[in-house]
């Protein structure tokens, strides 16, 4: 057996070999990019060096400096996962001339199979269904000519490469046309091959995939199959196994073709045979040979309870059991989904940025790579993890699957957690009536809001914030006037808890991916919905795709607020859902809202009644407020002279432009102050020594009074002279009316 093995590859993959060379006694050595320093599987391994930069040209496919590394560290063995070097035959030569093991088939193998017209030369002798196709093709007329021969449509092929790069179905000579260079292109980018070939398309058809496992001595084994149907252009979505809707004698024949294949060239360690399932004629024929271990490979493992990177570890290292004596015994049904960093309701966008909340349920299998705090970059496959569920029968692992996938959470980036949950409780889908074109006619129904324009400091809040650790200096955020943004709630039937937008100033530009109900209060800012006034203080229906334009405040106050039926679908921290941008935590990603976020509801609704505010309960808010304090604890004579006190309670201040969540500056005189400087404390007479510091407490910075608001410190410095109450008495201009208002201490500003 190996002492150290290196991988050379990254992401769940990376992780999930170091976890079985773990397991196994044997040290593993990561490799990794600028971009991955601090990825999981760095901190995983035994030993982890950067081999370049984040480009995979620049590090993962520079197989010079891999071996290098191998070198350096001594390793016995390079496993290469999949993608990257995994099927590339010069690396695998490169290692034996190191006297390195390469984990995996041997150069011929990987050259036999590595182009799909050779493959489908082996294939056709030995006698494995073929679907008709033609040679490689040398010019667009030769493609024209051949599929005029096969007869429309046709799939044309790139025959280097996998991953669904490279296909392009065409219906007729314009679409191969189009298609021809386009296609020479990728493949000659990707894979450093410009050759195409024509095959046959089949319309209504089912990918289904025999894993194959040699031992390189002329045993070859088929270790079941996997339906890999439920593809997006292409690219693998949803496998299981077994393959539903198979009859025993079609497996069978799928397992007999997939040995004869692996026989053919003496073949060694794990493969995959793919085969198209013709399913009107319920034929199946050959695709390709993928030599390498597969994304889904872990659906093969939870019904035979087995571990694949261990047979080929120990396949490699000559300490694998005798392959004849297996005995092929699977239990139950398992399925497979591959969670991505992307934008279903985009066009399926690649999604990159910090994860602030990442949450897998620990009674199923979960192969990832990432935890709260990774950040997601946009230089590599945007697969993020694969949640893996087994149960006695299909039924029962759909149910476990639906399961797994509800309590799963990945926040902070987009990703296709909701497009899965959907495809899962799709009839279509429990019935097993699958085919690549699944999803084709599959309508996912986004539960979002697209952010257009973010406004001026936009942010998620929720009442009453995060309660409880004031006196660690956490502030506890939340609505800055939470008397409107409670109002907001109530109105579309939420509990007042719930957490909602804030906007300041000027409103943000948003497009609704669902039916809802909205409601505005706070601030009244000139706004619209679908080019329409939108009213406040009011519960507004809203229809999928429409647009609410908000932009400045018409009158007093800076504060205004959104409120959605069934509110926000974001991850609590330290108990709240509120923004704390200066803590970079809390709300969306921990920020304010900027073009292109994407902020997901609970659910969707639909307003039974309109409702509206009272007009006697709609506070009106005015530029001018007279606020009550309480006096203290600094408004001493040690601190303050008696007319500094006077000017500050008979001044009328006026807010400054910098003024934020964390303080509101106020503009008027200078005090003359009672002393020179603050002594110990600093050269200004308005540093002291720490003091606590509560919501509400005006402190002077400097010359400066400042409020301290919902995001301020709990401790600072500066001396205080007073606070505002939690009951401040309010002066109506507009009304000439007074009144307790025990609800908000920020309006005004």
């Amino acid at each position: 057996m190996f002492n150290k093995v290196l991988i050379a590859n990254r992401g769940e993959i990376a992780c999930r070999i170091i976890r079985t060379l773990d397991r196994l006694g044997i040290a593993s050595v990561a490799v990794y990019s600028e971009a991955d320093a601090h990825a999981k599987h760095v901190f995983a391994a035994s030993e982890a060096v950067c081999i370049g930069a984040a480009a995979a040209a620049e590090s993962y496919l520079r197989f010079d400096r891999i071996l290098e590394v191998a070198r350096q560290t001594k390793a016995q063995a390079i496993h290469p996962g999949y993608g990257f070097l995994s099927e590339n035959a010069e690396f695998a030569e490169a290692c034996a001339s190191e006297n390195i093991a390469f984990i995996g088939p041997t150069p011929t193998q990987l050259r036999c199979f590595g182009l799909k017209h050779t493959a489908r030369e082996i294939a056709a002798a030995n006698e494995v269904p073929l679907t008709p196709g033609s040679e490689l093709l040398a010019s667009l007329e030769d493609a024209q000519k051949a599929a005029g021969a096969i007869g429309y449509p046709v799939m044309l092929k790139s025959t280097a490469g996998g991953g669904g790069i490279g296909l392009q179905a065409c219906f007729g000579d314009r679409d191969l046309a189009e298609a021809f260079e386009k296609v020479q292109r990728l493949s000659q980018s990707n894979f450093k091959q410009s050759g195409v070939f024509l095959e046959k398309y089949i319309q209504t058809a089912r990918h289904i995939e025999v894993q194959i496992f040699g031992d390189g001595k002329g045993n070859v084994i088929a270790l079941g199959e996997r339906d890999c149907s439920v593809q997006r252009r292409n690219q693998k979505v949803i496998e299981e196994t077994p393959a539903p809707a198979i009859s025993d004698e079609q497996r069978n024949q799928l397992y007999d073709a997939a040995v004869r294949l692996g026989k053919a060239v003496n073949y060694q360690s794990a493969g995959t045979v793919e085969f198209v399932f013709d399913v009107d004629a319920k034929q199946f024929y050959f695709l390709e040979v993928n030599t390498r271990l597969q994304v889904e490979h872990g659906v093969t493992e939870a019904v035979n309870n087995i571990d694949l990177v261990e047979w080929m570890v120990k396949q490699a290292s000559g300490d694998l059991f005798p392959l004849e004596e297996y005995r092929y015994r699977p239990q139950g049904h398992s399925i497979e989904v591959r969670i991505y960093a992307e934008d279903a309701g985009k066009n399926f966008q690649p999604s990159s940025g910090l994860l602030n909340q990442v949450a897998f349920p620990e009674n199923v299998r979960c192969d990832s790579w990432i935890e709260t705090g990774t950040e997601v970059t946009p230089f590599y496959d945007p697969l993020l993890a694969k949640v893996i569920v087994c149960g006695d029968n299909r039924t029962q692992a759909i149910a476990q699957l639906k399961a797994a996938l509800d309590a799963s959470e990945i926040a902070g980036i987009e990703t296709n957690l909701d497009y899965l949950r959907q495809i899962l409780d799709d009839s279509r889908f429990s019935r097993g009536e699958l085919s690549t074109r699944f999803l084709n006619s599959f309508e996912y129904a986004p539960l979002t809001i697209d952010v257009l324009d973010g406004g001026t400091y936009s942010s998620i809040q929720d009442y009453p914030g995060r309660i409880g650790y004031w006196d660690v200096g956490v502030p506890p955020s939340g609505p800055m006037d939470h008397l409107a943004f409670r109002s907001a709630n109530r109105l579309v039937g939420n509990p007042e808890s719930t957490a909602g937008l804030e906007f300041t100033a000027t409103g943000p530009t948003l497009r609704f991916n669902t039916d809802t109900v909205i409601s505005l209060t706070g601030a009244i800012m000139k706004g619209t919905l679908n080019g329409e006034p939108v009213p406040f203080w009011t519960a507004v229906p809203v229809k999928a795709g429409s647009i609410l334009k908000l932009k400045g405040i018409q009158g007093g106050g800076y504060r205004t607020y959104l409120a959605v039926k069934h509110g926000f679908n974001v991850p609590d921290y330290l108990g709240s859902k509120s923004t704390f941008v200066l803590g970079k935590f809390g709300g969306h990603a921990g920020r304010t809202l900027r073009p292109g976020d994407v902020l997901k509801l609970l659910q969707t609704a639909t307003l039974e009644a309109e409702i509206s505010l009272p007009p006697e309960l709609i506070p009106t808010y005015s530029n001018n407020w007279e606020i009550g304090v309480l006096y203290g604890p600094h408004g001493a004579p040690d601190f303050f002279t008696e007319s500094d006190i006077e000017m500050f309670f008979s001044t009328e201040w006026q807010v400054h432009y910098n003024s934020t969540r964390t303080g509101i500056r106020l503009i008027g005189p200078k005090p003359t102050w009672a002393r020179q400087d603050g002594g110990e404390a600093g050269l200004h007479p308005s540093n002291i020594h720490d003091n606590a510091y509560a919501i509400g407490t005006i402190d002077f910075t400097g010359d400066m009074p400042v409020i301290l608001g919902l995001d301020g410190p709990s401790l600072g410095g500066f001396v205080c002279p007073c606070y505002y109450c939690a009951v401040g008495i309010v002066e109506n201009r507009a009304t000439e009316t007074r009144g307790q208002h025990s609800l908000s201490l920020f309006e005004f500003c």
